[in-house]
């Protein structure tokens, strides 16, 4: 990896911090008033800019990250973006564990800084060696020079947020405020706010917002750790476990929001305030307008726009994903359109004509991620043509992607109706078809093994 000039930071650096608080006018907040305290503007795009900074300064310091050292961080993908911006700007190495739900955009502006990363398993527990903290944990040893940042146990991570992030709000709300909505990942945030405001406003009530599956509203309600722990597709905030900075003495109530929740309100944000949010958002501004409009008299609240939501383009502003997850309500018929992920009735349908061109059947297979398109004439299914249909007709001669998709597309074609059961599906796809769900001349879409694998996936949820 080149190397980049030390010595000299540049002047981005400054910009994080002294972000917007603003209010929320468009949506449902009881008699309350709800200010977003907009961290996506920071310069990295999140919130954990700031613990970033922190954490490296603070390791220059007392001489444990050292010039030409490498800087090691289990990441969800904004404390990685944060310390990948100081970080490299700063002339050191990069290299981050991250989980495999992290949203695609994420991963490619981490590696777009310049920074290693390894995806590991969401799905395991602390103590496995696949565990994402404990797999970062053991590169830092492995690597010669490496600071492990260890965001869950570093005490410049609640710092930076005691002597900024604190501040900042304090002064933005004039000194009057009642409640600060939190989400908990490696817990900093919450923690660094109540070291502040116990000394500004010891009666200040902190409030949880926590994703179905995670411990810590559990925790907050009843001091209880579960010890079946739970899946979510919100990134950056719930835990399986207690982190060992966290001082969750200020938090007066926790709410458990869902994924379907969470990732809706996110959408709602944009459409009724023009805010562009992460998933972490959703879950903190669904508990703080649950929060205010259980009041019975006006309260200040402020919560937070954690990140950007161009982090989560292909995830929570994905109809497709979002109806992949079962996180998207639609129409259900009780037959084999329920499994036809992009219906062509919703105009979902990615297809090409006879007359298009093979490099433009190739060009939309690219950018839909899929390996065949139907040809369609008149909403109705002539053909369907697949990646094999393509290599066998270029492979000898590439110039014939500009032949017509008419003269490669294959024209035999076995329609599904609706009302196909199972097995009979099950039996079309094997023969490496995909199948075709039509009736008469009315095309429904298509279903392919992802989409059955999908479809059964979800009847465990």
């Amino acid at each position: 990896m080149p190397q980049l000039p030390s010595g000299i930071a540049p002047a981005v650096l400054s910009l994080i911090g002294n972000t917007p608080l603003i209010p929320v006018t468009r949506l449902d907040t009881g008699p309350c008033q709800l200010f977003l305290k907009l961290e996506s503007q920071n310069p990295g795009g999140s919130i954990k800019d700031r613990i970033g900074k922190a954490m490296i300064e603070a390791a220059e310091w007392d001489g444990r990250l050292k010039p030409g050292g490498t800087v090691v961080e289990a990441t969800a993908g904004n404390t990685g973006l944060g310390l990948a911006l100081v970080a490299r700007a700063k002339g050191y190495r990069v290299v981050l564990v991250v989980p495999d739900k992290m949203s695609t955009e994420k991963v490619l502006h981490l590696k777009a800084m310049g920074a290693e990363v390894h995806t590991t398993r969401s799905d395991v527990g602390k103590g496995h060696p696949d565990y994402y903290q404990d797999y970062a944990a053991r590169l830092a040893r492995e690597i010669p020079g490496a600071f492990f940042a260890d965001q869950f146990n570093n005490p410049a991570n609640p710092y930076a947020h005691e002597t900024t992030t604190g501040p900042e709000i304090w002064e933005q709300t004039k000194h009057n405020l009642d409640a600060i909505v939190c989400g908990v990942g490696s817990a900093g945030t919450v923690t660094g706010l109540t070291r502040y405001f116990r000394k500004q406003q010891p009666e200040l009530e902190f409030v949880l917002a926590d994703p179905e599956g995670s411990v810590l509203a559990e925790y907050v309600r009843t001091g209880r750790v579960s010890e079946v722990g739970g899946s979510w597709a919100v990134e950056g905030i719930g835990e399986d476990f207690i982190p060992a900075i966290a001082d969750l003495s200020a938090v007066k109530c926790a709410y458990t929001i869902s994924d379907q929740e969470s990732f809706a309100t996110a959408r709602e944000l944009l459409r009724a305030e023009g805010i562009l949010a992460g998933s972490s958002t959703g879950t903190l501004l669904a508990a703080a307008l649950r929060y205010c409009r259980e009041q019975t008299i006006s309260k200040r609240v402020v919560t937070f726009v954690c990140d950007t939501g161009t982090r989560y383009l292909s995830k929570v502003y994905n109809d497709n994903w979002m109806i992949d997850q079962g996180l998207l309500k639609r129409e259900v018929y009780g037959d084999l359109r329920d499994l036809i992920s992009r219906r062509f009735d919703e105009g979902g349908v990615v297809s090409v004509s006879e007359t298009d061109t093979l490099v433009t059947a190739f060009a939309r297979m690219r950018a839909a991620e899929v390996s065949q398109l139907p040809v369609i004439r008149d909403g109705k299914v002539v053909g369907i043509i697949d990646e094999s249909d393509l290599l066998v007709k270029v492979a000898g001669d590439a110039t014939h992607f500009r032949s017509e998709v008419g003269e490669t597309m294959t024209h035999q074609l076995q329609t599904l109706p609706p009302c196909t059961d199972l097995a009979e599906l099950r039996s079309t796809l094997d023969r490496g078809l995909v199948a075709i769900i039509a009736e008469g001349d009315h095309f429904y879409g298509l279903i392919t093994r992802f989409d059955l694998l999908n479809h059964l996936r979800r009847k465990l949820s």
